[in-house]
């Protein structure tokens, strides 16, 4: 993940969702879609497609650990300090199941917001409410 700066204040007051994608520009080329965003949880969708998947059309792993990955550090920039930048440091994902069709939704939700770390959950869920993946990361949270 791309460092990524608060600049000055509270930056989920200054930044448009727009923005937050915009900070993030290989997210796109995954095909990663905001849905919201906000300090306390930040949601996504992911949309099967046969370019993103492995063999026997298994959306491929790489591509849900880049959704995770994203919207995980989307929720650590809305919850940095002011005048500080994050950076993924940790990141660790269990699957659970695989995708075969359809989408994947993710809601990244903060576990702690500390001075020098941030941990992000992310919950990725089929088309049907199947969970299946979660990825755990930590971000570290530089100047400020």
């Amino acid at each position: 993940m791309a460092r990524m700066s608060g600049s000055g204040e509270n930056p989920q007051q200054q930044i448009t969702q727009q923005q937050l994608v915009n900070l993030v520009p290989f997210s796109g080329v995954v095909g990663v879609q905001l849905v919201s965003a906000a300090p306390e949880q930040v949601r996504g969708r992911l949309k099967w497609s046969q370019e993103r998947c492995t063999a026997g059309g298994v959306l491929h792993g790489g591509a849900l650990m880049t959704m995770a990955d994203t919207l995980g550090a989307l929720c650590a920039f809305l919850n940095l300090p002011p005048g500080s930048q994050t950076s993924t440091i940790e990141s660790k994902t269990n699957f659970f199941r695989a995708v075969r069709n359809g989408h994947v939704e993710s809601v990244s939700r903060p576990l702690h917001a500390g001075r020098s770390t941030i941990v992000v959950q992310t919950d990725l869920f089929d088309a049907e409410g199947g969970h299946i993946a979660q990825t755990t990361q930590t971000q570290a949270v530089i100047g400020g």
